[in-house]
């Protein structure tokens, strides 16, 4: 099943995605947000029941919000492919590398990502995100993946001038975190290592690489950040970006306003945004 957050007839809402449709469960109830939902434990049951169910609008005229608007918490793993590690020059990580970021900088699919007037240094990174669906903690590489609600798409924004004397500054800038468009219910991923990210700026192709090239896997990842904190229903994990990103390049390719930018992942979807420069 995929779910997706969106502004509906009496505001925000959520639903299930019913073919070229979406099932409004905001307005059935009994939760007004998906993360509520994940939250109470009962998503599956309420999709289930959904199904049969017309649509209440097609997914062509939504306006689409962030695939959770309000994570308490945003974690990021850097560093976190192998290609990505080698084209930037890095040594092959023993720790994973960690980073948090705000849910200011979240954006919608279809919606704006923002190119900050203090620097021409924004850049693209497309990463597979998993959604927790329990609060988790001291949980076991085994268990993991019974912990996780689902998986949808970021753009981890980077303001890559103001990242080097500061990795929270360069990844936080207002509304560079696109997550969308949907998300997949972890049992149509049983094995997230298969997935494949493709990331496109201006319809050419700048990103192109499976999760299996991940040095720290997804149930590493979670399982590492439960020893840190309890994770809660509806927290964001974004797993890391693949090699492409426009500081691996000669000469570098930094994103611009009028730029158009899609990130794609079968079984998921394609996050698309418009880049604009700031005013």
């Amino acid at each position: 099943m995929q779910f997706v957050s969106y502004i509906g007839a009496s505001g925000a809402t959520w639903g299930l995605v019913v073919g070229d449709g979406v099932v409004d469960l905001g307005a059935r109830g009994p939760h007004g947000s998906l993360k509520a939902a994940i939250a109470a434990g009962d998503l599956m049951d309420i999709g289930a029941a959904a199904q049969s169910e017309s649509p209440d609008a097609a997914l062509a005229d939504i306006a689409y919000l962030p695939t959770i608007p309000d994570p308490e918490q945003i974690f990021c793993a850097g560093k976190n492919y192998k290609d990505h590690v080698e084209e930037m020059g890095f040594e092959m990580p023993d720790h994973l590398t960690l980073f948090i970021k705000a849910n200011s900088t979240l954006v919608p699919h279809q919606g704006q990502m923002i190119r900050p007037k203090v620097s021409e240094c924004l850049d693209f990174e497309g990463e597979i995100c998993a959604v927790i669906g329990r609060e988790t903690r001291h949980v076991s590489e085994a268990e993991a993946l019974d912990c996780i609600a689902g998986y949808t798409i970021m753009v981890d924004g980077s303001v890559r001038d103001f990242q080097k004397h500061s990795v929270t500054a360069g990844k936080n800038f207002v509304a560079t975190g696109p997550l969308g468009p949907v998300m997949t219910t972890a049992d149509e991923i049983p094995d997230p290592s298969t997935l494949h990210v493709t990331t496109r700026l201006n319809g050419d192709v700048v990103q192109d690489c499976s999760a299996n090239m991940l040095i720290f896997d997804i149930p590493y990842i979670i399982s590492y950040l439960s020893k840190i904190t309890p994770l809660q229903p509806g927290d964001v994990v974004a797993t890391g970006s693949p090699a492409g990103s426009g500081a691996g390049r000669e000469p570098l390719l930094w994103m611009k306003g009028g730029d158009k930018l899609e990130v794609e992942v079968p079984r998921i979807g394609t996050l698309a945004v418009d880049i604009v420069d700031e005013t």
